[in-house]
C-alpha cells in the first residue's frame, strides 16, 4: 500500500508542468511552453523521446544534452519542451494525448527527433507551428549537435507585439489546463490508494 502511494506520489510530481534538469527546465505542457516561448522571444525545442527504452535518446541526453555547453546554449536560445513516449514511466492521459498529436503533426517516425518551431495561431484560434527544422543523433558530441542546431534556430522570426499579446489572452485557458492536471493526478493518487 505504502509502496503504491510513493509510486504515484513520484508520478504526479514527475508528470507536473515542467521538469528540472541540471539547471535546465523541460516543459512537458506545450500550451506552458508557448507561452514561455512568447514571453522571452524564443523557438521551442521539441524533443520526442522515450526516455525509459530508446537507447539513442539516452545517449542523446548524456553526450549533449546533460553537458555544460549545452545547458549554457538552451538558456539563451531555446524553450525545452520534452514528448516522451515512455513504456514504463506512467503519465496522465492528457500528456499522452497530447505528445500523440504533436507526434503526429510533426510526422516523428523515430526517436529521438528534435524539431524547431515557433508557436502561432490560426485563424481558427487554434494553436499553430512554423517548422523551422529538424534533428535527431549526431555523433560529435555538443558543439557539433549545437553548430547544427544554431543553424536551424537562426530561421526563428521573433514574436510581434500582436503574437505575444495573444499569448497572454491564452493565459486562462492554459491555468485551466493546469488545474485539470492537477487535479487528474489527485485522482490518480486517491484512487491508486483505494
Amino acid at each position: 500500500m505504502m509502496k503504491k502511494i510513493i509510486i504515484v506520489a513520484v508520478f504526479i510530481l514527475g508528470s507536473l508542468v515542467s521538469q528540472a534538469q541540471e539547471g535546465q527546465v523541460w516543459h512537458t505542457n506545450i500550451d506552458e511552453a508557448i507561452s514561455v516561448s512568447k514571453k522571452e522571444n524564443k523557438p521551442l525545442f521539441l524533443f520526442f523521446t522515450g526516455s525509459d527504452w530508446c537507447g539513442w535518446c539516452i545517449r542523446l541526453q548524456k553526450e549533449v544534452f546533460k553537458t555544460p555547453e549545452f545547458t549554457a546554449w538552451a538558456k539563451d536560445n531555446v524553450v525545452l519542451v520534452e514528448l516522451d513516449f515512455p513504456r514504463k514511466n506512467m503519465q496522465t492521459d492528457e500528456i499522452k494525448k497530447q505528445n500523440m498529436e504533436l507526434q503526429q503533426f510533426f510526422a516523428v517516425q523515430g526517436y529521438p527527433t528534435v524539431w524547431f518551431t515557433k508557436a502561432g495561431i490560426d485563424p481558427s484560434g487554434k494553436t499553430s507551428f512554423e517548422k523551422l527544422g529538424s534533428q535527431g543523433y549526431m555523433t560529435g558530441g555538443p558543439t557539433v549537435w549545437i553548430t547544427s542546431a544554431s543553424l536551424i534556430t537562426s530561421k526563428f522570426v521573433k514574436y510581434t507585439k500582436e503574437e505575444v499579446k495573444g499569448a497572454k489572452s491564452n493565459k486562462k485557458s492554459i491555468e485551466k489546463a493546469m488545474k485539470k492536471t492537477v487535479k487528474a493526478a489527485k485522482k490518480a493518487t486517491v484512487d491508486a490508494v483505494k
